[in-house]
């Protein structure tokens, strides 16, 4: 089950046997599960939000325990308890480090499509705290934002105010390159 379809599932619903190509996504299994007590489109919510922070978060190709414990923040704040969010945080990063680069456009993107502007700003902002998390934001970290916010299809418009929060973090000044000039 990739975790796309987890994004599209419903609970109590079968899925098939892993393949070997699947095993990482036992991790998403767990998800389903622990939050399986949540309404349908608050899990798939959660579990979206998730998928994104942890993507912000490796965008280095690492994630550090403060960046760890910035999207553990930002689900609790979300509505989970922090044994949920803990194991939701696990769980994403555990997806993103084996999986990320086939998966993040097509997680972003049915995020996209299951959200509203103000749930998708929400979460820009808060993949922008995720990605300050160590006092700084580099320039591979403002490029994958720009990435996520044009696959959440912000405007440059939507985006710079957000950016602009956080000038003081980034290191590296680049372009918006949100191709929605």
């Amino acid at each position: 089950m990739s975790f796309l379809r987890f994004l599209t599932s419903h609970p109590g619903e079968t899925t098939p046997a892993p393949s070997a190509m699947d095993q990482e996504t036992e991790a998403v299994r767990r998800i389903v599960s622990r939050l399986a007590t949540l309404p349908p489109e608050q899990a798939r919510l959660l579990a979206g939000m998730a998928y994104v922070l942890a993507r912000a978060a490796y965008a280095d190709l690492s994630i550090s325990d403060g960046e760890t414990q910035a999207m553990e923040d930002e689900l609790v704040g979300s509505g989970l308890d922090v044994a949920q969010a803990v194991l939701v945080v696990e769980m994403a990063k555990l997806q993103e480090l084996t999986a990320g680069g086939t998966s993040d456009y097509l997680v972003t993107r049915e995020f996209r499509e299951h959200t509203s502007m103000e749930q998708r700003l929400t979460v820009l902002r808060a993949c922008f705290r995720v990605a300050s998390a160590d006092d700084s934001i580099s320039g591979t970290e403002s490029a994958t934002l720009d990435e996520i916010a044009s696959e959440l299809d912000l405007s440059r418009e939507d985006y710079t105010p957000i950016r602009a929060e956080f000038a003081d973090k980034i290191s590296a000044r680049l372009g918006f390159g949100t191709g929605r000039e």
